[in-house]
């Protein structure tokens, strides 16, 4: 009976598996494979072994170690931001308001729209001449800034943009976490006249760290891979390339400049960095163990 059962849980599995390892798996050692080769333009049918040039060539390159440190200030900023303002709208929120249910309703939209969308209509409202942006702080301060024609400014255009998109996701995983937690400790710690800030610290915190380092986790994840905001937002990297994150530039080098095996190569980089994050994280948040 036992085998009887565990074969039928085979075959309900193996449509599955197939499906993951087309889409997943092939692709993946199939890019393991090409980032061994010169696969490019000219070499895209009679490419070659070439070993660990490719790898070579990514480290020894400026633009790896430039492109590496925008990406590690763009993750850092855009997570910290995520995670500060969605706990402050979810211990908002957590609160006995009126109207509580339509503010959740709205504040969740911008992670509802899709990415394209609103990347397209944050680029056209960062318009130095049309764009509202700078008519509001023309209109407050007298101000009209260069927000897409700048590296910094359209850094900073691409971080303004993908914490509007990012903070609803923290927030939502929060306010589960928070109304997970029993109210008799608050009650418990009130009578022994702890403050909002003592509640904070030692109940709340560390019984929303099971609950929030996983979602940090995967907020790094798809930060550090997040293509659509920077590519829609700067218009390809403008301006001339010096708005790019990794895995911008690796798009660019492998689908604009066709240096495929060169790419393949930088994208398996990226891949290596983001599993030791994640794993070192993990590991030293302790996320994976209970809660009790």
């Amino acid at each position: 009976m036992f085998n009887r059962q565990k074969k039928w849980a085979v075959l309900f599995i193996l449509p599955s598996f197939l499906v993951m390892a087309a889409v997943i798996l092939y692709p993946f050692l199939y890019n393991i494979y090409i980032s061994f080769t010169n696969m490019s333009l000219t070499h895209f049918r009679n490419y070659s072994f070439v070993g660990w040039q490719n790898y070579l060539a990514v480290f020894r390159s400026g633009l790896f170690w430039y492109f590496f440190f925008k990406t590690a200030l763009w993750t850092f900023l855009n997570v910290f931001f995520h995670v500060v303002i969605g706990v402050f709208l979810a211990l908002v929120l957590n609160q006995n308001l009126r109207g509580r249910a339509f503010f959740r309703t709205l504040l969740v939209l911008p992670w509802a729209v899709p990415q394209y969308i609103t990347a397209l209509t944050w680029r056209g409202m960062f318009n130095a001449e049309y764009g509202s942006v700078n008519l509001i702080l023309g209109k407050l301060f007298g101000l009209s800034l260069p927000w897409l024609s700048t590296e910094w400014g359209a850094f900073a255009a691409c971080l303004i943009t993908n914490i509007w998109l990012g903070f609803p996701f923290m927030m939502v995983v929060a306010l589960g976490g928070l109304q997970s937690i029993p109210k008799e400790l608050y009650e418990a710690a009130a009578i022994d006249g702890s403050g909002f800030w003592a509640r904070f610290r030692h109940i709340t915190l560390p019984l929303l760290k099971p609950v929030m380092v996983p979602a940090v986790t995967l907020g790094i994840i798809w930060t550090f891979n997040n293509f659509n905001v920077v590519w829609l937002v700067s218009n390809g990297g403008e301006p001339s390339d010096k708005t790019h994150i990794l895995i911008s530039w690796v798009y660019k080098a492998g689908f604009t400049y066709f240096r495929i095996g060169y790419s393949a190569a930088f994208s398996m980089i990226i891949f290596g960095i983001l599993l030791m994050i994640s794993w070192s994280f993990i590991r030293r948040t302790r996320a994976a163990e209970s809660v009790y």
